[in-house]
């Protein structure tokens, strides 16, 4: 991609805004590759090829997607004015015939009566009689209006999968920060955030469902004014409703329209996902990933996906269970969730292109020096350790100015987290706090979003004992990266030792170690479901874990590959360029300060 003449402004790290203005995702591999950034590795530059081909087919994919939503919408008008003229003329041949005449103030024969009768029970249509009608009238518009306008073909996206530490997510998002001005809608949700968000669709059109229909008065308006009685109006209106109801029957299918686009927005344009650690924990899963994605994927969108398995294996452990209403396990081999399983393979297989980044090493570990010890990981929980985590504190929130106050953040379907102490946009807690009660997901996401740096004091080693506690922890630990947060430890031992276990147990030993299990504190997305009263009354007991020991050990090395990370200069640098509440203060001053004034300090 040509790079357009503008002053930069130097800086000790790489900006995705520098990638969106300047080259693409293989260019600026390659220049981090040239600055000593990042190590050299084919795997790696396979793949910054491939989405520097994707970027280059976005482009044109854009141009053709807007022609074909300009005829789209076009075709769609045309096409309704049809309908309701097809309406009109069935409603008039209908009141010509006398089906339905009011009968109330005229005396009738029985005989007239009995037919009025008979002729109202033919009209009506209810049932089959309905998909009938209304599969005809689809019929007519095809040969009046003609068929809807074909898309373009959207370019294959890429599904990235391989080990810890091996460029996934810096590859995607190299990508993903590049496309910013090519590609008109653009959505990056990792797994946890991409569930939770799905909830919060299916919670707010159940919610809505009693508030549309007391609307339906207003949608159907314009059957008022027409001059028919009022069983005929009686019978537009249930036509209406009708194909309504149809559009709306599969709640996948309506929360998968306005998961990458606002319902206000104009909808014209590409679109692109770019979807990091694909999962399939649980059933809900599976069945949820294959409604939307499948969805999106038909309706054109480009998804770039990273996970630590093949679209094929994303299943594979004989462990992959669900229960059916006797609570006897039923492998996922058999029955629905396997139909749904392959489905959904079969939709990333047309539309992705899958690549392997086979590379064993973790390239987080080789950035870090014996320099940058405890740079912001303080360890053990002694006297000196404790007192320098402390000296950071004071140091930090003197930086930012402000009192330290507690505080309440929302978090969703109407909940809210306390945070104990924070300070303009520096958050306090202790390892029991956040991670020792039942709190899930969404409560880091909301953390991740409203803190750009977040301490966290007397984190243990985890162990068996504490394995709901390792969970959520590691959930954290994901929340902060992915939203690029800075992130102040104290905890009992070094960082690759906290995953290692105690003489109460080794968490690597735990085949029945759940992210979805039956205890108190294990809910994570079903205590927030039953907050926002999605789902009432207990968690069902027919979900259980689909997560291997394999997958846990992934898990932990994850985390600390990515604590190891979030010590670097770079990420630390790059906290003031990628966390949102910085995105956002830089958004707001762009058109009014020069580049260097777009750096606010932590």
């Amino acid at each position: 991609m040509k790079c357009n003449n503008l002053k930069i402004a130097k800086r000790n790290t790489w900006s995705r805004i520098d990638v969106a203005l300047c080259h693409g995702p293989l260019a600026h591999y390659r220049s981090m590759v040239r600055e000593g950034k990042l190590k050299y590795d084919t795997y790696q530059e396979r793949v910054a090829f491939e989405l520097e081909e994707l970027l280059g087919k976005l482009q044109c994919y854009q141009k053709e997607m807007e022609d074909y939503h300009v005829k789209l919408a076009t075709w769609e008008k045309n096409r309704e004015n049809e309908r309701r003229k097809l309406l009109l003329e069935e409603a008039e041949l209908k009141q010509k015939d006398g089906v339905w005449i009011d009968t109330k103030n005229r005396k009738s024969s029985f005989i007239d009566k009995w037919i009025s009768r008979r002729r109202r029970r033919h009209n009506v249509e209810p049932g089959v009689g309905k998909m009938v009608s209304y599969l005809n009238r689809e019929k007519k518009l095809d040969s009046v209006v003609g068929v809807q306008p074909v898309p373009p073909t959207a370019p294959k996206g890429l599904y990235l999968y391989g080990n810890v530490g091996s460029g996934k997510t810096m590859l995607m998002d190299m990508f993903y920060s590049a496309t910013k001005g090519i590609v008109k809608h653009r959505r990056r949700f990792h797994f946890h955030e991409a569930m939770l968000k799905i909830h919060e669709h299916m919670h707010e059109i159940w919610k809505n469902q009693s508030e549309e229909q007391s609307q339906q008065s207003s949608v159907f308006s314009w059957i008022d004014s027409l001059p028919f009685n009022a069983k005929v109006k009686e019978w537009l209106v249930g036509e209406e409703r009708y194909k309504q109801e149809l559009h709306s029957k599969h709640i996948l299918a309506a929360v998968a329209d306005n998961f990458l686009i606002d319902r206000k927005a104009d909808k014209t344009g590409a679109s692109i996902l770019c979807f990091d650690e694909i999962q399939t924990v649980d059933v809900f899963a599976i069945v949820a990933l294959s409604g939307i994605v499948s969805k999106l994927l038909t309706t054109g969108t480009v998804l770039v996906a990273t996970s630590n398995k093949a679209p094929e294996n994303l299943n594979q452990q004989h462990g992959l269970q669900c229960c059916d209403v006797s609570s006897r396990v039923a492998p996922l081999e058999d029955g629905m969730q396997k139909d749904i399983f392959l489905s959904f393979l079969s939709k990333l297989e047309e539309n992705c292109q899958k690549i392997l980044i086979g590379s064993d090493i973790d390239y987080r570990r080789l950035i870090p020096n014996k320099r940058m010890d405890q740079v912001s990981f303080f360890w053990p929980s002694s006297t000196g350790a404790c007192r320098e985590y402390e000296r950071m504190w004071c140091e930090v929130t003197r930086k930012a100015g402000g009192a330290i106050t507690s505080t309440v953040i929302p978090v969703m379907f109407g909940r809210y987290l306390e945070v104990p102490e924070s300070c303009n946009g520096i958050a306090r807690f202790n390892f029991e706090y956040i991670c020792g009660r039942p709190v899930g997901a969404s409560d880091y996401i909301a953390v991740a979003r409203h803190y750009h740096t977040v301490f966290v004091s007397d984190i243990p080693v985890m162990s068996m004992r504490i394995r709901d506690k390792a969970r959520r922890f590691i959930t954290l630990i994901d929340e902060l990266y992915n939203h690029h947060c800075c992130i102040f430890c104290l905890a009992a031992c070094s960082i690759d030792d906290l995953f290692q276990g105690t003489d109460e147990g080794t968490l690597f030993d735990l085949e029945s170690f759940q992210f979805e299990t039956e205890t108190e504190g294990g809910k994570l997305r079903r205590d927030v479901l039953a907050a926002g009263s999605v789902g009432l009354g207990p968690a069902p007991s027919g979900i259980t874990s689909l997560l291997s020991g394999q997958e846990e050990m992934f898990a932990f090395r994850r985390a600390v590959s990515r604590l190891i990370e979030m010590q670097t200069p770079s990420y630390r640098d790059g906290v003031q360029l990628f966390h949102p509440l910085f995105q956002q203060h830089n958004r707001q001053l762009t058109d009014h300060a020069p580049v260097s004034q777009l750096q606010p300090s932590l």
